[in-house]
């Protein structure tokens, strides 16, 4: 196989580096990381970097014309995130709604559902959460317990989910439930698309090591959704739910880029620090931690290639996503957690420090962890590997 970008595809590289280098925010970029919320006026400026991506027609580069995109091929999509990358710059202020509930109303929504929510997803106009994850259900997703009752033209809801990112700047939620009670774990679920402003809907941020607070717990009583707002058939939300979350393990998986950009930084401060004396880069440990990281890199990209590979045949993502999400998120962490190595103490300064003058590893280091429990736990992509790509048998 020829794993070279053409000479067509390089030239669309150039055209994206040239668009991004000449319009980037300088405000947003590697020290300032409100993707996921951050204080008003971040979410303020991201919001207006989403809306210029929006209207040069970046966001949602694979969506169908129809519903807004660009139809762009998933090679297209995978080299802008490398060049958004290399700047350090977001995808936007609704990365959930674009790689998750966008795909998932294409796939299972009405054609009312489409035309109603789709165009506002892309404009970034109307922020979505996802209401997976509750106390009593962390990764186990067959064991949730927040109910549906269906009362003529309503469901009502009641239960709590937790871990929800951008609950608190959400206008809407993708909102898992049980709707038969009386049937088998994975049986008997529902996909609701939830107004995150309805009567009975509560939000509280949870806040974090690092100080931030883009999770959220949120609490429904007796929450009333309007029956035409059911996503898929009734009692066959886990199918609705599984493909949603291989569309984010896609998402989170398909930046070939993410730990080469890391690999390349770690490079760069092994050149810069010193040990015993002399630079880092120098020291045959690091250099060989470093090659490690290298390979590893490498083998996820090819990985990453053959994920792609189906998305260019048509097919949905499959549990091939699983391995790139696993990868990338403790090859990612492992990675990022070396740079104490090369900084010691300075690693752990805050990035507004005076003596930070290494960035924001500090922030980095607290939040790998939670990567590698976002989008499905590490010990479920692990279950899924085995028992849908390796065929063992169920624990």
């Amino acid at each position: 196989m020829d794993f070279n970008w053409s000479p067509e595809q390089e030239k669309y590289r150039m055209e994206v580096r040239a668009w991004l280098e000449a319009n980037r925010p300088r405000s947003l970029g590697k020290n300032e990381d409100p993707e996921f919320g951050g204080d008003d006026a971040q979410w303020q400026r991201l919001k207006e970097w989403h809306k210029r991506l929006y209207e040069a027609g970046w966001a949602g580069l694979t969506w169908p014309k129809e519903y807004g995109g660009r139809g762009a091929t998933f090679i297209e999509q995978v080299i802008f995130q490398q060049e958004l990358g290399r700047l350090g710059l977001p995808m936007g202020c609704n990365t959930l709604g674009v790689i998750m509930t966008g795909p998932a109303l294409m796939q299972w929504g009405t054609d009312e559902q489409k035309k109603r929510y789709l165009q506002p997803i892309l404009a970034g106009d109307e922020i979505w959460c996802e209401g997976m994850s509750e106390p009593g259900a962390g990764s186990d997703l067959a064991s949730l317990q927040t109910r549906a009752e269906l009362k003529g033209d309503y469901f009502v809801v009641n239960g709590q989910k937790v871990w929800t990112t951008l609950a608190h700047r959400s206008h809407f939620c993708q909102l898992f439930v049980r709707t038969d009670p009386d049937a088998p774990k994975n049986k008997g679920l529902s996909a609701l698309l939830v107004d995150m402003k309805s009567p009975g809907v509560t939000v509280r941020p949870l806040k974090q090591i690092t100080g931030d607070s883009e999770f959220n717990e949120i609490f429904f009583e007796d929450v009333k959704v309007p029956k035409e707002n059911l996503l898929g058939p009734l009692n066959q939300g886990w199918q609705v739910l599984v493909s949603t979350l291989m569309h984010e393990r896609f998402g989170i998986g398909e930046t070939l880029g993410g730990t080469e950009q890391v690999l390349a930084q770690l490079v760069e401060l092994a050149k810069n620090a010193r040990i015993n004396g002399r630079p880092a880069i120098e020291d045959e440990d690091i250099r060989q931690q470093l090659a490690q990281f290298a390979i590893e890199v490498t083998a996820k990209k090819y990985n990453g290639l053959r994920t792609l590979s189906r998305r260019l045949k048509g097919l949905l993502p499959g549990p091939e996503a699983s391995v790139s999400k696993l990868v990338s998120t403790e090859l990612g962490q492992r990675m990022t957690k070396f740079s104490t190595r090369l900084l010691g103490e300075y690693a752990m300064l805050e990035p507004r420090s005076p003596f930070a003058p290494h960035g924001d590893w500090m922030k980095r280091i607290l939040q790998s962890e939670s990567m590698t429990i976002a989008g499905g736990t590490s010990p479920v992509q692990k279950n899924m590997i085995g028992e849908r790509v390796l065929g063992l048998p169920k624990g």
